[in-house]
């Protein structure tokens, strides 16, 4: 079996490089930076970290899948600012014998999710590392929108979702109960993001809006805390948006779907794919759930002990 060591770090880059496909106009990998080109000024940019051991398991999850989710974790915050996902840079730390056929194959996973949401991988930088760490930053396109902040949800606006909920955390569970195949968790290996209905819900007015990453409760919350308003939702509009088995704390809960959710004023043309799961109200800032302030949290990193 051949491992990465053998291959070099200019090997890998090369061998990565060519896993990327063409790269935008006008310049990507090989140069010391990547230059990209705008259509109106604007670059909505973020960058998130997944860790061996906390965000994936290499006995769960193979290396394309891997790949995949770690674009969609970024990738998905583009599109919940409003954007269209153009770009993407890997960091990447890795084992020195990690074996070359998985390194290709974790290159093809980022590459297909890039394809997915419209985007290309267009440099990065390697390491080696004890355990698999991969680092991106994903870069997008406002094409002249404003953009979609946490804090614009105002009092009579209507709460939606795009996306699914639930379905990572329920894998997530039933990977810790033993099994191994399912829909739920091919969910938790490899996410779909709506990337292309961030754009759709900024062009018909949305207000506010974040990808649900940490859950639905947590991440309304920041929509609320941003906002200085109150959200409540509706529990019984939310297994619309989960699956067979999927209970009701993962509904409100569970993370690592990228969902995207939203508010916009009443009376707004909604996407097909949007399911309304309840209103912003004047009041303190929190998520209440049928009336209820939600006591339930989703995952947090340094959380309280």
């Amino acid at each position: 079996m051949t491992e990465i060591q053998g291959v070099g770090e200019f090997g890998l880059i090369a061998r990565l490089s060519a896993a990327a496909g063409t790269p935008p106009s006008p310049y990507g990998p090989g140069d010391d930076a990547a230059l990209v080109s705008t259509s109106d000024g604007r670059v909505v940019v973020t960058t998130d970290l997944l860790v061996e051991g906390t965000h994936f398991r290499r006995d769960w999850s193979d290396a394309y899948d891997i790949g995949r989710k770690s674009a969609a974790q970024n990738l998905a915050d583009v599109a919940a600012m409003g954007a269209r996902p153009t770009s993407l840079l890997i960091g990447l730390g890795a084992p020195a014998r990690f074996p070359t056929a998985e390194f290709d194959a974790l290159a093809a996973g980022i590459r297909d999710e890039c394809a997915e949401a419209g985007a290309v991988l267009i440099g990065g930088d390697l390491v080696a590392a004890p355990q698999l760490v991969i680092s991106g930053t994903a870069l997008g396109v406002l094409e002249g929108r404003p953009p979609v902040l946490r804090s614009g949800a105002r009092p009579g606006d209507l709460v939606g979702v795009v996306g699914r909920l639930g379905w990572a955390a329920a894998g997530l569970r039933l990977l810790l109960a033993g099994e191994r195949h399912g829909p739920l968790i091919d969910a938790h290996r490899r996410p779909r993001p709506p990337y292309a209905l961030g754009p759709v819900l900024a062009a018909v007015g949305a207000t506010s809006m974040c990808d649900v990453s940490d859950g639905l409760v947590s991440d309304l919350g920041h929509l609320a805390q941003a906002s200085g308003v109150t959200f409540e939702i509706d529990s019984g509009s939310l297994p619309a948006l989960g699956a067979p088995g999927v209970t009701d704390e993962e509904l409100l809960t569970g993370g690592e779907d990228h969902a995207l959710a939203f508010t916009l004023p009443a009376g707004t043309p909604l996407p097909l794919e949007a399911v309304l799961i309840g209103r912003v109200l004047e009041g303190p800032v929190q998520v209440r759930v049928d009336g209820h302030p939600a006591r339930l949290r989703g995952y947090e990193h340094f959380g309280r002990g």
